[in-house]
């Protein structure tokens, strides 16, 4: 008895047997990577199951952007910072083939604990999100490929770097709102 089963190779089943063997060539389709894109981005942008990372950042009182606490390694400038930078070298890694890696930590920190002055915090906080922009349409082009890993890493690919980008970002969103507690400048 044959089977069909739509978009696959047809094979012979048993008529003794239940069971149904037939080959798959590609379970991953396109409209599958668009609906994977779909929630990647959704997830870049934030707000899903954490807070979004520009509202964390607004409205930060430029007397608080350098002000550290006790026992808290870090001012929020530093981690502003610290995003844009990781940001754009993940970015920057997963455009380029001439990509070269930067110095961890020192080169992924701002080495002073606040901005020299409001345009260097606004250029920082536009960086990160022209970046996330720039990394987004990477994801969003019409012949994206989510899993085959760039010839210039060591298994990386572009799922697992929009992984990245979203897993720090919110991980370091949520240092930014415990700081600004501490500072009594979060709602």
């Amino acid at each position: 008895m044959d089977l069909e089963v739509p978009g696959n190779k047809l094979m012979k089943q048993n008529p003794y047997h239940c069971s149904v063997k037939f080959k798959v060539k590609n379970i991953m389709s396109t409209s599958h990577d668009k609906e994977t894109v779909k929630y990647l981005v959704k997830f870049l942008r934030g707000g899903q199951a954490f807070a979004k990372l520009e509202d964390c950042i607004a409205n930060i009182p430029p007397n608080l952007r350098g002000k550290t606490v006790e026992n808290v390694p870090y001012s929020l400038w530093q981690l502003v910072e610290h995003i844009r930078i990781a940001q754009w070298d993940i970015l920057d890694f997963s455009r380029n083939p001439d990509y070269k890696e930067i110095k961890w930590p020192e080169d992924y920190w701002p080495k002073h604990t606040e901005p020299k002055n409001d345009k260097e915090w606004d250029n920082s906080v536009k960086g990160i999100f022209s970046d996330l922009d720039e990394f987004i349409a990477i994801l969003e082009a019409p012949d994206v490929d989510l899993y085959t890993p760039f010839p210039w890493g060591e298994g990386q690919n572009l799922i697992r770097e929009a992984m990245l980008i979203a897993n720090h970002n919110s991980h370091h969103a949520g240092q930014i709102i415990l700081l600004r507690r501490l500072l009594g400048a979060w709602k």
